[in-house]
């Protein structure tokens, strides 16, 4: 196909989004298996590290993917879901799969895809085909190592066709558990499910019930587990301009006093998580000066993603209880002042779990709807505002740019100098996209703090 013929990125984008939402499951592995059969399984031309929890595995993929490239390796990186745009989901070399070889990836799995549509009861999903196309464009571009974040649980997850010589288990509490189960027991057995044979297993600090699970998966596989509080640790952690110093105690060494450039106790825990799992992968200790220069630019879009401005406007993309909790005690952390939030989330979300983590940091709520057809109407949102705010807290907009506006002029200084509020846009990543969407341009992704010498 010649490139004036290639499809649009759009034109590939609607495409992909016209087959099953990846939020309608079908737990198999057999199409994914038998696409990548037909591509060669790409998936077995590198290593790969594997992570999964409840929150917090993009910005530790991030982290991972970081250390990995600052330790030489040649890096292939997949998230879910994105911001604005399909292909922030595939990163090749710490950068945004190219258009070219995303046009190369969906041409070729596109083409397989057809067939396994006809073989197969279902369809290839939207999900599926983004991992497909990951797994094939990592391959093309002769990438040393993986970093994969599951999308769902673990087990039965598409992405769970590489024999990964690292799984992560970041925190496991409770979501999705009209697929995944009602316990974070039942939770925990899905996403142990990516723990394979002769592995490290890098487990974050978890529940008595969980660690359970995760010992009886490694000790059946084969697995070497290692625990967050026993085989690693962070030692210490002091919050900055920018972000926070901490010193972790690793698998082989100790690295202390390395800036991270990301807000929050639960961030410092993932980077704990992330030097572990990168030792793991290596099989050795990193360079001190290598952990220090992946950490102090490290970047997450849209999870705690402050944007400096006036008023400040921080998009966090928190879409359960677990990870509000996180971003209220981040939000705690920040110089105290008025917060404004603008939330919208999906309907199958614990929402008044949310809003009642967010209550004691939050001061006034404008409740709207994200772009998502599962957007939970900003009238039900307010009700339930309402029952955990009080009504004077409450406002309603009728979608996330009309939100903002609303906020940021509540947050203006009121009369006696009092100074600028804060604007928290969070409940869902299609929330924060939407709002990203509408911000500024050159609006900064995150304060440029400055590490500390040491």
């Amino acid at each position: 196909m010649s490139l004036s013929n290639s499809p649009s990125i759009r034109a590939i984008e609607r495409r992909l989004l016209a087959r099953w939402p990846e939020t309608k499951l079908e737990p198999s592995l057999d199409r994914i298996v038998s696409v990548l059969r037909l591509l060669g399984d790409p998936q077995r031309r590198y290593r790969s590290v594997h992570i999964t929890g409840t929150n917090g595995k993009t910005s530790t993929a991030r982290m991972i993917e970081a250390l990995l490239a600052g330790s030489g390796e040649r890096t292939g990186r997949l998230t879910s879901p994105h911001l604005t745009s399909v292909r922030e989901r595939i990163g090749i070399a710490e950068e945004v799969i190219g258009v070219p070889a995303f046009r190369s990836a969906f041409s070729a799995v596109g083409k397989q895809a057809e067939l396994v549509d006809a073989s197969m009861p279902h369809p290839l999903s939207f999900f599926e085909m983004t991992v497909a196309m990951a797994y094939r464009a990592f391959a093309d571009a002769e990438i040393d190592i993986a970093v994969v974040e599951v999308g769902m649980g673990g087990r039965w997850d598409a992405t769970n066709v590489i024999d990964a010589d690292v799984a992560v288990v970041l925190p496991v509490d409770l979501d999705h558990t009209d697929y995944l189960g009602p316990t974070t027991t039942a939770i925990a057995e899905e996403k142990a499910g990516i723990i394979g044979p002769g592995s490290v297993a890098v487990s974050a600090l978890q529940s008595q019930e969980v660690a359970a699970v995760l010992r009886e998966r490694a000790q059946t596989v084969d697995a070497r587990l290692v625990s967050q509080g026993a085989d690693f640790i962070l030692e210490r952690r002091t919050v900055v301009e920018g972000g926070q110093v901490i010193s972790v105690r690793g698998l082989y060494r100790s690295y202390s006093n390395v800036f991270l450039a990301l807000h929050g106790r639960h961030q410092a825990e993932n980077a704990a998580c992330a030097i572990a799992a990168a030792e793991g992968a290596l099989g050795r200790e990193l360079e001190l000066g290598a952990v220090r220069a992946a950490l102090g630019q490290a970047a997450s879009p849209g999870r705690f993603d402050v944007r400096p401005g006036s008023p400040l406007v921080i998009l966090d993309a928190a879409h359960n209880p677990h990870g509000a909790r996180a971003l209220a005690e981040s939000l705690t952390e920040l110089a105290p002042c008025r917060t404004f939030a603008v939330i919208a989330a999906m309907a199958d979300k614990n929402v008044e779990g949310m809003l009642r983590e967010l209550e004691p940091v939050v001061d006034v709520v404008v409740c709207t709807r994200n772009s998502s057809p599962r957007s939970l109407a900003p009238a039900k949102l307010a009700a339930t505002a309402r029952q955990v705010f009080g009504a004077q807290r409450v406002h309603v907009a009728f979608n996330v740019a009309t939100a903002l506006d609303k906020a940021r002029t509540l947050a203006a200084p009121l009369p006696g100098n009092e100074p600028d509020g804060l604007v928290l846009v969070t409940g869902s990543v299609v929330t924060v996209g939407d709002a990203n969407q509408v911000l500024p341009a050159d609006t900064p992704r995150r304060p440029m703090g400055q590490p500390l010498p040491g």
